[in-house]
């Protein structure tokens, strides 16, 4: 009896490796291509216009659907919400074109007058008469069909504000008290007006915008454990100081012995909205949720909405987008040089992306129900306007990158840039650094790509100031004013030519 051999050596058909060697030379390909578009001086720009465009577009586009069948009902008209909606990207778009305009330092002075302003607003807004009580909380201005919620103002001055303090105060992060004595009373000063309102939602928000200041200011890890155990304490007794906050606390806890059409009738319609969407959707405006199936469907639960219409396809693309935007934040916070315009970047990203997490997470039922919109995408004005204004500034740092400078100051500005009347980014000085001729137009070595440069520490921008690991503020605190071997009055001498003139 004969037996098979089954050892020898396979044999592979030429056609499948040669597909193979193909496949793996055009993902090589992509791989080389999207690394240089990654190292192109204006890609965080690029990034940042394209993420908020794109999540500007979806947002008008979700609430007209969302707030269709409402705006009927109550109006008569399918339009109303979005018209208004409309109205506020509008003067979005305006905030958003200040926003890449202004100077940092500029920008960087007026933070405490903001400051100011926002606290008065906080603080009249709870006068009756003059503030407007809407979902059971005094938050709003309203004139006329407008209505301003002053608290999304507060904590975009916050994180202007507390991001100048703690970049002034790199030298004493290991005193608590040094550290924490003007930006904690003045956080908790803002959150106790929110929480009087009263807004968990907004408090939350506030809560991670001081959090991500001091997180990348570079505070104790010790001073941060004890900020987050006593700010989850604080969330479970203000989470139970109500008879509405406990309820969708003990419904998210125990979702199979609440009343569905009770305290977990809307996050068990926001579930049935996600699970009817499938893969790609029932389709765009076909969505039944909204006919008064699903509570606040174009505002906090617009991401239900999404689901249903789009299916999980447009859900993941959402998911990809705020992706995107922790990456280009994160990104150019790590790319500039300006300690504050370091800590503005990372702490509004932060923000941003944590929002946007939260809304998610209490639509799909990870997160007990808060009422925080989803970032550019729910129906609200002065969330929107205040999401802009922040796309603004991140825009702003991005042209403020030292390779962005050195490429803007070499090539020269874009038409759309010049017809928007944006000004040329200025390199970033350290306090107490001499201005140098090199900091109004950049050498023929600071055009060059990094790669092609030296490992010298000193950027392109001719500042002094530089990044260390102790936190995005910390080059605040290390001068460059050391004198380089071999150079004397800002010209390094070459060997040999010493004493030539």
């Amino acid at each position: 009896m004969t037996g098979t051999r089954t050892g020898g050596p396979r044999l592979t058909q030429p056609g499948a490796s040669a597909a193979a060697a193909n496949a793996a030379r055009n993902a090589a390909k992509a791989r080389a291509a999207l690394t240089a578009w990654l190292a192109r001086p204006l890609t965080s720009l690029h990034i940042v216009l394209g993420v908020f465009g794109l999540l500007t577009l979806l947002g008008l586009v979700m609430v007209l659907s969302a707030s269709s069948v409402q705006s009927f009902e109550q109006v008569g008209s399918s339009y109303s919400v979005f018209r208004r909606q409309l109205l506020f990207c509008v003067a979005g778009l305006a905030v958003f074109w200040f926003g890449m305009r202004i100077p940092p330092k500029v920008l960087r002075a007026l933070a405490p007058a903001l400051l100011v302003g926002s606290l008065l607003l906080l603080a009249v807004v709870l006068v009756p008469g003059i503030g407007t009580v809407r979902g059971g909380a005094r938050s709003w201005f309203v004139v006329g069909p407008i209505s301003i919620q002053p608290a999304e103002v507060a904590k975009v001055a916050l994180a202007l504000w507390g991001a100048h303090v703690m970049a002034a105060r790199q030298r004493v992060l290991g005193n608590w008290r040094q550290l924490l004595s003007p930006l904690l009373p003045v956080s908790l000063v803002l959150f106790t007006l929110i929480v009087v309102e009263p807004d968990l939602g907004t408090a939350v928000s506030l809560a991670i915008v001081v959090y991500a200041l001091l997180f990348f200011a570079g505070a104790p890890l010790r001073l941060l454990g004890a900020l987050t155990l006593g700010g989850l304490v604080g969330a479970v007794v203000l989470g139970f100081s109500a008879g509405y906050r406990q309820s969708r606390i003990m419904s998210f806890l125990s979702p199979s012995a609440s009343d569905p059409l009770g305290s977990a009738y809307q996050a068990k319609q926001a579930l049935y909205s996600l699970a009817d969407g499938g893969l790609f959707g029932v389709g765009l405006g076909q969505g039944r949720a909204k006919w008064s199936y699903l509570p606040n469907a174009h505002n906090d639960f617009i991401y239900a909405i999404i689901g249903e219409e789009l299916g999980m396809v447009g859900a993941v693309a959402v998911l990809v987008l705020f992706g995107l935007l922790a990456y280009v934040g994160l990104r150019i916070a790590t790319r500039n040089t300006d300690p504050w315009l370091k800590l503005v970047v990372s702490t509004l990203t932060v923000w941003m992306v944590g929002q946007a997490t939260i809304n998610i997470g209490y639509v799909v039922g990870l997160l007990p129900v808060t009422g925080i919109p989803l970032p550019l995408v729910s129906s609200g004005g002065s969330a929107l306007v205040t999401a802009m204004f922040v796309g603004g500034l991140l825009a702003n740092a991005a042209r403020h990158e030292p390779e962005a400078i050195a490429a803007l100051r070499t090539h020269g500005q874009g038409r759309v840039a010049k017809l928007l009347g944006l000004r040329l980014p200025e390199p970033y000085r350290a306090p107490g650094a001499r201005p140098s001729a090199r900091s109004s137009a950049p050498s023929p070595r600071e055009a060059r790509p990094p790669a092609q440069r030296s490992g010298s520490s000193a950027s392109s921008s001719g500042s002094s100031g530089s990044s260390s690991s102790s936190g995005w503020g910390a080059g605040s605190r290390r001068g460059a004013q050391r004198p380089v071997p071999g150079q004397r009055d800002g010209r390094r001498q070459v060997p040999g030519q010493r004493g030539r003139r």
